[in-house]
């Protein structure tokens, strides 16, 4: 099988294309010529060098490819040009379905998020029947992935043989950037954390929300989406796991949101007169007022998925931080690892 892959120097990009090599498949990747290759390291793809906001650069990509796998996506909550999230999320996303319409490709998986499912409701959890609005979703990237959802709907209703994957908080290893996500863990580690919000995420073991990109692909309905989760967690219990597994304390006090709020509109007006990234997006802070929690049995039903234990995918991401140099081993987990 010959399989294109989007955004493979990224987190979840990454673990798709080197699953699909682990199947015997011959696996393409399109790069910019400004990305960090490193999370390619050791694996044996084809490099084309293009960029999805370019046209003109992806028939090259898509010669000869049956499947697309659509993972990339400009993941920021905060950005000093927001335009820059709408080109690569939603133009880049319609760039790449009207190129591989013209190819003629067999299967797309659009990597979508859960963040356009994951809305407050009364009841029930939300799932993939929700019906959420542009107006509910926060922020640029929300926002951004929303809309190009809409566009591969459409594309889907006009005869694209596409499918959508909406993953949950991938953790676990080569997290290089990290991702928000990943940020959460990685703050933790350098004692970053003093307190914490009251709200909550599904966690999900990078390699299982990988294995399900498979599944869809092989199983998926087209025009369908499928949550790729595993377990709905507080932020105070995926705290209390890290501890658990490093031995370093969890904080114990619990920030209001309100100081949170606060806290971050006096950070953020230092770091505009300073030119800098804030270090407390408000995006963050006001997505953090509500529990993104769901009911991701849908893709257990039809697709066959079978997420693994969060715990263990936690830890695996604590020794992957350790051993790539972004933080030192807790005296206590050092003792742990080398008795195990």
């Amino acid at each position: 099988m010959n399989d294109l892959v989007t955004g493979a120097t990224g987190f979840v990009g990454s673990h798709v294309a080197r699953l699909l090599l682990a199947r015997g498949n011959s696996v393409r990747v399109l790069v910019r010529a400004s990305s960090d290759l490193r999370a390619l390291d050791g694996m044996a793809v084809e490099r084309v060098t293009g960029d999805l906001r370019d046209p003109a650069s992806l028939p090259v990509a898509l010669e000869g490819i049956k499947r697309v796998f659509h993972v990339a996506a400009d993941y920021r909550l905060w950005a000093r040009d927001p335009r820059e999230i709408y080109a690569s999320n939603v133009t880049g996303t319609c760039n790449l379905l009207a190129a591989a319409r013209a190819a003629g490709v067999e299967r797309f998986v659009y990597t979508s998020t859960v963040a356009t499912i994951a809305v407050p409701r009364e009841g029930a959890l939300p799932n993939e029947t929700t019906a959420a609005t542009l107006e509910e979703m926060i922020g640029h990237y929300k926002r951004s992935k929303f809309l190009a959802e809409q566009e591969v709907f459409l594309a889907a209703a006009e005869g694209l043989p596409v499918v959508i994957v909406n993953p949950t908080a991938p953790v676990g290893p080569g997290d290089w950037k990290p991702t928000p996500t990943g940020k959460i863990i990685l703050d933790f580690l350098q004692g970053k954390m003093p307190a914490y919000l009251d709200t909550g995420l599904n966690v999900v073991p990078v390699e299982d929300c990988v294995l399900g990109h498979l599944l869809a692909a092989e199983r998926g309905r087209a025009g369908e989406r499928y949550i790729l989760g595993g377990r709905n967690m507080t932020l105070k219990e995926i705290l209390d796991v890290l501890a658990r597994v490093t031995g370093r304390s969890a904080p114990r006090f619990r920030l209001p949101n309100a100081v949170a709020m606060a806290a971050g509109f006096v950070e953020n007006a230092f770091s505009r007169a300073l030119g800098r990234e804030p270090q407390i997006p408000l995006e963050g802070v006001r997505m953090a007022r509500h529990k993104m929690f769901v009911d991701g049995s849908k893709a257990v039903r039809e697709l066959g998925y079978q997420p693994g234990p969060v715990e263990a995918a936690l830890e695996r991401a604590v020794h992957w931080y350790e051993a790539n140099g972004y933080v030192r081993p807790h005296a206590q987990h050092r003792a742990v690892h080398a008795a195990a």
